[in-house]
Order: structure tokens, then C-alpha cells, then sequence
């Protein structure tokens, strides 16, 4: 139903003025919000205004043009028509970049952001029903309206529909809007609609659970700031009843089984990490030590066995999620931006529950690699997927039809500086080396910490402590895992092969002071402060990671770090264009220098490394080549060029530029152009049909048609036969119905006589022997299955 505007209004305006204010939760440490932080360095600092400036404004702009703002006003009668955008979910955009803006205004006052967010929610507000419901797609276009939403409310929660999922990002707006700025208006539309929700859920209500977990986390914040107890308990319901209610229980959404009985990271990994951050949060807040439990085993899963050096969850994009232990290839890494995102979130949880480093180390590497890789430097392009390698160049792009990931950076930034610091009795936690000024209470003390830092690129940290009483507080101080020869918590999945005999220093007051690292990975100084300086040394080398070698992708090979950023290596600092083709001896030697002029100034890693060039199919030649490494997450800002994380130790490890074949030297083209088009001709064969370490090119999603490629040559060649590798994921790309190869002869393409018939034959290479042709052109044809694409590794021609 729609309602009229004007009566909407007046009902808003008589709406009750209760005044609510943020409780501390029950997590044994508190972290330092970020409203009592202010960055000051010359890395962070930019990107958060940054997102004030440019990231925000953009996204609000896009929800204009893509018709997301529209929806909640044609849902609330100001606008007539359908709705505006594309998918049933889009009205979480809106809410997420509202929450930055909210964030925004809480640490920069903007009038103009201010009131333009005021009339978005004043839309909002006008698109709820009148019991509280809201969801835009079924307001607008009715029941059964889309293959997602079912025919009634909450009919398909559990699979597609994000009714659940859209006003947990609400809620989280709301929430952070009433705190920003004392206005409540959202909050009364967040508020109404969670009390809609609480009364038709529950254990005697309708048994259902959210097909994309995020309304826990917004309902343990809404509890938070209200004080009422039955959001709690529905964002407890909404775990629980998960895996114990017979609902198309799948792996893909973590329901497979009930939460408490998960160990292994499955399914899709923002779910799954959305789930895992809110029963760290209901854990705290109730004490559940069977959520806490669970937690900790689903993160070992993940930090032995499923997590990139670069921080990033997901390694598999048919569903956007976590493939089996060890499955962590480069190509097709998934990593998307929002996970990312919702890794740091979950372990800066176990962290406050902990206070335990290891945490904090997962929480860096994400944050400082992964994340930043999902927003250019100029804070308008963005990335969905992260992948470790790229064989032709990636681009960031502009938005996405579905645009998770930038609203998600739109929040996520100004919220950074609330991972500094914490705090838990007479104790003060510095997590994150990073230049700020922070001042917040410790019991009835108030605390002063000034930071200078020019992390991560100097080790050298300086942190000033004050404080208003007379007593003793405790400065815990981090140590990195990378500052004590531990390249990620455990050691099992990636360890420095270069081990460093270099100490952490510490100073007070210029006098350096023996330590212990306790269990925890803290330095622990304790004094009554009073301006008294702490200088920390933190030793900033390259080191060189391996791998765990059942990651096959990494066998023989070694990644770069510095601190707490990873690197790679892009085709335009090397003469050939190409990166696979590097071999990175591990006794090689590196040094750094900062480029102030290069991606915004960067630590570059130097040095002389080996490249493959491929003669012919039986020789190929290696030489010295001027080696150059940028941090991961400065990747594709300088044009379209292959990239790589993972360098090969040896020759056999590596995959030289290929030899001036026939393929190889000719014009490719096809009925689908792509960069990956040159995939079928780069001379590398794959270990099987579906290896997602080797490049491939495919036809998806189209389905039961002719698709085709050419090679046209420079000059007449006499072709007598072709091989080609079909790819297989036995899912939306499977062997094609049939092929042929033609010549071209008079303008025309003339089959050739093949001697026996077209293989599509998976995990072997399918081979044809022509009666010979001279020709200036051919052109591999395909049939397309009925229900599903195809695509190949390599297509040969002899």
C-alpha cells in the first residue's frame, strides 16, 4: 500500500520524544569510539576526508540516478510509476551510505550533508506502512511481483527476498543518525519496524531466519541505544532458530546447521562473517559461551586454512564464498570488498572479548590490504572481487548494479580511528600505530593520548600519555605478529621464510626500558602519566612469505611484505608488460624507497630479479630484469596491466611470455570481447578442466547459442590442426554441445576435413587432425549447451 504524504508527516511529528543514549555493551574491553579519536597522519587522514568529500556524495548520487532514493518516494505516494532500480535489495544502499553520513557528521558538522540526509529519511520515513513495515519492492509492485519476494510478507526471508537484511542496515543507520546528529526520526521508522518484526517472529510466532544476516547486528544496536530487551531477543532467535527449523537448510547461508555446531567457515563469506560478528556481540552481551565457542573454531577455520595474505575471505565466485581448506587460488580469488569489511568488524570483536593481538593482526591485515584495495585512492572507483592475481588487468569501476561493496566503504571509513585504541579498567590498549589525538574516560579518569606515527611507512612510533587523576594506568602496546617473526596468527598457513634477529625498542621519557611480550602479544608499561612519551621501534622489513603447500597455487612461490602491507608487482614497471613471467630467487636482495609522486607516495620494493621469455615450444630463455614492487592495495590506478602477488622462486614455477606462434602472432577476435579473449593463445596449459590457477576465457552467461574466435594471420599459413583444453566448473560453464573449426577461403569460412571427430573431453587436451589448408584466417565455432556456457583454456592451431 502507499499513503499520503501530508498525513505521514503530521504522524511523525507527534511521534513520542524519549531521549536515548548509546550503553556500553558487556565486552570485557571497550573500545575508544571513534568520535574520541582524530586522525592526524598523512595516510588515513586523507582517505577519510576522502570519503567525506568525494566517496559519500558520489554514492548518494548514484542512489539518485539508478532510482534507489525514487523507490522510497514512489513507495511513499510523492512519485508515481514501478519500482525505480533493480533488485529487491536496493534500499540497503541507501541505508549504509546514510550511516557514513551520520559518521560523517559526527566528526566534520556539514549543514548541507546534514539536511540533504534529513530529506532522504524524510522519504524514508513515508515509505513505511502503517504497522511498520518496509520494503519498497513489495510497497510498490504487490505480492508475487518478483521471483524473490514470495506472495506474502516474509514467505521467502530465508532465501532472497533481504526484507530482513535491508532493515537490519537501517537499523544501523538509525541508530548511528540519532547519535550523530539527537535526531530521531529515522529512529522512530527503525524502531516501529522492529517492533513489527518482533512480534511476527519467534519461537511462538513464524519460525524463519534472514536469508543474508545483517538485521542481528542492527538489532544488537538498536538494544544498545533503547535499552529494550526484546531486540536482543530477536536477534538471538534469529541465530538460533537457524540449522533447528526445517527451511532449504543450505551451507551457502549458513544454515545447514545450528550455529552453535558450525566449524568450518562455509557458504557465502559476508554471511557468514555478518553472522559470526553478531554472535560475538550476543555473546558479550549474554554471556553464551557455546556462541563464543563456535566463534573461535570458525576463525581457526578460517585463519589456518581459508584466509588470504592479503586479509580477504572468499576464494570462490559462483557463490561469492568460502571454498574448501587450502582452496585459496590468485586468478580467481573472490575477496570481495564487503568481506573485508565484515572481517575487520569480526575480529574486532574477538578482540574485545579477548584482547588477545592475534585479532588485531587478522583486523590490520585486512584492513590495511583488502580493504583499501576495494576504493581507489581518489575515492570513486571501487572493486568488487580482489583478486591476487590479474593476468590482463583489472579496472575499478564508477558503481555496480549491486552496490554492496561502495556503500559499505562509504561507512566503514569515517568509522577507522574506533580501532585505534581500547580500554578496560586502569588499562589502555594502542592497537593500531596510527599519528591521532584521542581523549576518553577510564573508570572516573579521563585519558589523553597524542600518537605520532608515520606508519606504514616508518616504524618509529611516539605516544604521549596524560591524565586527569593521580594513578596508575597500564599502556598495553601491540607488537605485530609481523614485528616478532609471526606472518599470520598460527603459523600454519603462511610463515616468513627470511627469519629477522631485529627487537622491537621501546623508550619512556628517552630511556629504553626492558620488556616482556606477554601471552597476549602486549608490552605492558606501567606509570602514572603525566606527559610522559613512549617511543616504540617497530623493525619495517621486507620479508618474504610462504605459503602452506597445499595451496597449490603458491608452490614454489614467495609473496612481499613491509609491515603490516603486502605487494605486488603490475606489467607496467617491467619492459615485457608481464608479471607471471617473474621468477623472485628467495635469496634475492630488496630495498625500499619511498616515491613521494607515485599512487599518492608509496614504499616501493627494488631489486633485480629473472623473467621467462617462451623461444618455442621446446626452449626457453631467462634474463635479469629490474625487479619493482607497490603495496596491494595501490594496484590499478595507473591503466589496465597484469598484476601479481605471488612471485615464482624458480623457473618451473613460473609461466613465461609466450612464443611467437602461429595463435599467438595473429589477430584475435570474437563474438565476445574481453581481455581475457587472449587467454586461449597464451601457450599455458591447465592441470585439469577446472584449475582456477590457470587463465581461461569463457561465454557466460550465455546459454544454447553460437559463439566463436577467430585468428587472422599476417601472412597465408598452411593449418593441418588444432587442440583445444575446454574449461569445466560443472556448474554454469560445461563442455560445449558440439564445435568446428573452419578455414576462410574467397571471403567465406569453408569447414575444414577433419580425419575423426571435434573431443569435448574434459581434463585432457581434445586434438583434430585436418586435411591441410592454406589460409589467412580461422575460426573456432561452438555450440553453447542448452543450460549452462562455455569456455577454454587454450585453443591451438598446428
Amino acid at each position: 500500500m502507499r499513503h499520503n504524504w501530508l498525513v505521514l508527516l503530521m504522524a511523525v511529528f507527534f511521534v513520542g520524544c524519549n531521549k536515548y543514549s548509546e550503553k556500553p555493551g558487556k565486552y570485557n574491553i571497550n573500545p575508544v569510539p571513534f568520535t574520541a579519536v582524530k586522525v592526524v597522519d598523512n595516510f588515513w587522514a586523507k582517505r577519510i576526508q576522502i570519503n567525506t568529500d568525494v566517496t559519500i556524495p558520489i554514492a548518494f548520487n548514484h542512489c539518485e540516478i539508478t532510482g534507489r532514493i525514487d523507490n522510497f518516494k514512489v513507495a511513499g505516494g510523492v512519485l508515481d510509476g514501478d519500482f525505480r532500480s533493480t533488485s529487491p535489495f536496493d534500499d540497503s544502499d541507501v541505508f549504509k551510505v546514510i550511516e557514513g553520513a551520520a559518521y560523517a557528521l559526527q566528526m566534520n558538522p556539514n549543514k548541507e550533508l546534514e539536511l540533504y540526509t534529513d530529506s532522504i529519511i524524510d522519504f524514508i520515513a513515508m515509505s513505511q506502512e502503517d504497522d511498520g513495515y518496509l520494503y519498497t519492492y513489495r510497497t510498490i509492485m504487490g505480492d508475487d511481483s518478483h521471483p524473490w519476494i514470495g506472495s506474502k510478507r516474509w514467505e521467502y526471508t530465508h532465501i532472497l527476498s533481504h526484507e530482513l537484511y535491508n532493515v537490519g542496515h537501517m537499523y544501523e543507520a538509525a541508530v548511528a543518525y540519532y547519535l550523530a546528529t539527537g535526531k530521531r526520526k529515522l529512529l522512530d521508522v527503525a524502531i516501529k519496524n522492529a517492533d513489527l518484526i518482533a512480534k511476527d517472529f519467534g519461537w511462538d510466532a513464524f519460525q524463519s531466519y534472514p536469508g543474508h544476516q545483517e538485521i542481528e547486528i542492527g538489532l544488537v544496536k538498536l538494544y544498545n541505544v533503547t535499552g529494550d530487551s526484546k531486540y536482543l531477543e530477536l536477534a538471538k532467535f534469529f541465530l538460533d532458530i537457524r540449522g533447528n527449523v526445517d527451511r532449504d537448510k543450505k551451507t551457502y547461508d549458513q544454515s545447514h546447521l545450528p550455529v552453535i555446531e558450525q566449524d568450518e567457515a562455509v557458504g557465502h563469506s559476508v554471511r557468514a562473517a555478518y553472522m559470526y560478528t553478531a554472535m560475538a556481540d550476543i555473546a558479550a552481551l549474554t554471556g553464551n559461551q557455546d556462541y563464543v565457542k563456535a566463534i573461535k573454531k570458525l576463525w581457526k577455520d578460517i585463519v589456518y586454512t581459508k584466509l588470504y595474505i592479503t586479509g580477504g575471505i572468499g576464494s570462490a565466485g559462483g557463490h561469492e564464498g568460502f571454498g574448501v581448506k587450502y582452496e585459496l587460488p590468485n586468478p580467481a580469488a573472490y575477496c570481495e570488498t564487503c568481506a573485508a569489511v565484515a572481517n575487520v568488524f569480526w575480529n574486532h570483536r574477538l578482540f574485545l572479548m579477548e584482547g588477545d593481538a592475534k585479532y588485531i593482526d587478522v583486523l590490520e591485515r585486512s584492513l590495511y590490504n583488502n580493504v583499501l584495495s576495494g576504493v581507489s585512492i581518489s575515492g570513486d572507483h571501487f572493486f568488487y572481487p580482489n583478486p591476487l592475481e590479474s593476468y590482463f588487468g583489472h579496472e575499478r569501476q564508477e558503481w555496480f548494479g549491486c552496490a554492496c561493496c561502495p556503500s559499505n566503504i562509504c561507512r566503514f571509513m569515517p568509522s577507522m580511528p574506533g580501532y585505534i585504541y581500547a580500554s578496560k579498567d586502569k588499562e589502555v590498549y594502542v592497537n593500531l600505530y596510527i599519528a591521532s589525538e584521542a581523549n576518553f574516560e577510564l573508570g572516573n579518569n579521563k585519558v589523553y593520548v597524542i600518537q605520532h606515527s608515520d606508519m606504514p611507512w616508518e616504524g618509529h612510533s611516539e605516544i604521549v600519555v596524560n591524565q586527569d587523576l593521580d594513578e596508575t594506568i597500564t599502556l598495553k602496546l601491540r607488537v605485530p605478529g609481523w614485528a616478532r617473526n609471526e606472518a599470520v596468527p598460527g603459523g600454519e598457513l603462511y610463515w616468513f621464510k627470511n627469519v629477522s634477529n631485529k627487537m622491537v625498542g621501546v623508550k619512556v621519557n628517552g630511556e629504553s626500558v626492558d620488556y616482556t611480550i606477554d601471552k597476549k602479544g602486549y608490552i605492558n608499561i606501567s606509570r602514572k602519566w603525566s606527559g610522559d612519551k613512549v617511543e616504540v621501534e617497530l623493525p619495517l622489513e621486507v620479508r618474504k612469505v610462504a605459503c602452506n603447500p597445499q595451496v597449490d597455487g603458491n608452490v614454489d612461490k614467495i609473496a612481499l611484505q613491509r609491515g603490516p602491507i603486502m605487494y605486488c608487482s603490475e606489467g607496467l614497471d617491467f619492459e615485457s608488460g608481464q608479471v607471471a613471467n617473474i621468477v623472485l630467487k628467495e635469496n634475492t636482495s630488496l630495498t625500499c624507497q619511498f616515491e613521494e609522486d607515485l599512487i599518492g607516495g608509496v614504499v616501493t620494493i627494488n631489486g633485480i630479479a629473472i623473467e621467462g621469455q617462451r623461444l618455442n615450444s621446446e626452449r626457453t630463455e631467462f634474463n635479469k630484469v629490474e625487479f619493482k614492487a607497490i603495496p596491494y592495495y595501490a594496484w590499478c590506478h595507473r591503466g589496465t596491466t597484469p598484476m601479481v602477488v605471488w612471485y615464482a622462486t624458480n623457473e618451473n614455477a613460473s609461466r613465461p611470455k609466450p612464443a611467437p606462434t602461429i595463435a599467438n602472432a595473429s589477430e584475435i577476435s570474437g563474438s565476445v570481447m574481453n581481455i581475457a579473449i587472449e587467454s586461449v593463445r597464451d601457450q599455458i596449459l591447465p592441470s585439469g578442466s577446472n584449475d582456477k590457477n590457470t587463465p581461461k576465457f569463457h561465454w557466460w552467461p550465455h546459454e544454447n547459442q553460437n559463439e566463436w574466435i577467430t585468428y587472422t594471420f599476417k601472412e597465408p599459413q598452411k593449418i593441418s590442426g588444432t587442440k583445444v583444453f575446454w574449461f569445466d566448473d560443472n556448474g554454469g560453464c560445461r563442455p560445449p554441445e558440439s564445435w568446428k573449426v573452419y578455414y576462410l577461403k574467397d571471403n567465406e569460412w569453408v569447414p575444414f576435413k577433419n580425419k575423426y571427430k571435434y573431443g569435448v573431453e574434459i581434463n585432457i587436451i581434445n586434438q583434430v587432425e585436418f586435411e591441410p589448408e592454406k589460409t589467412t584466417a580461422v575460426k573456432l565455432e561452438v555450440q553453447l549447451p542448452k543450460k549452462s556456457s562455455s569456455g577454454l583454456y587454450e585453443w591451438i592451431v598446428e
